[in-house]
């Protein structure tokens, strides 16, 4: 039992560890994150979230924190995340393949001005890096949650938050606090509390 009691301690330690080591530039990247979406929400664009396995439900989770709330009863807000729709998701991947996935979806609802959050704790996953391909041609802002080497979505977005890690469990547990933290910025700067 207390080496099992040992092990917690020391998960729960590098869980703290890493976000803990945040450094200025991912701080400074994470509040510009804030403002580019609540800019974009100002201006009756949307966020769209997609990525794979954990990433996939970060990315449900966090279009949920924005269309219900985080903390204050606010209106909804545009949000929605590319990995609901079973219909979609099997058709796209039937006839287009699986790396096309979020590409397809992206093509069809993405306008120049929305900004798409595409979450990968490797950075390299194909149908993240073809769905970022398609936002960048359909004008939309480029968002990336990654791990410390940022893979080949490094080069592909416009901000790129990479959580020094490279243990994919403690990159998802960073990405869900990042998530957090700017779903709550973002009801600070469309909500601002009354005086």
């Amino acid at each position: 039992m207390n080496a099992r009691i040992d092990e917690i301690r020391a998960q729960l330690a590098e869980s703290c560890r890493v976000k803990q080591s945040f450094s200025d530039e991912l701080l400074r990247a994470i509040a510009a994150f804030a403002e580019r979406a609540a800019e974009a929400l100002r201006d009756a664009k949307k966020l769209v979230f997609f990525g794979n396995g954990g990433s996939a439900a970060d990315a449900q989770h966090l279009a949920a924190e924005l269309v219900v709330r985080l903390r204050e009863n606010r209106p909804g807000l545009a949000a929605l995340a590319l990995t609901t729709n079973t219909s979609v998701l099997t058709a796209a991947s039937n006839d287009y393949g699986f790396e096309q996935v979020f590409a397809r979806q992206i093509e069809s609802l993405v306008e120049p001005g929305d900004l798409l959050v595409a979450l990968s704790t490797s950075g390299t996953s194909p149908n993240v890096l073809r769905g970022v391909e398609a936002g960048k041609t359909r004008g939309a802002f480029v968002v990336a949650l990654t791990g410390e080497s940022g893979g080949a979505l490094a080069d592909k977005t416009d901000l790129l938050l990479k959580v020094p890690s490279r243990d994919p469990q403690r990159i998802q547990e960073a990405h869900i606090t990042i998530g957090h933290i700017v779903c709550s910025l973002i009801e600070g700067i469309l909500f601002p509390p009354r005086r």
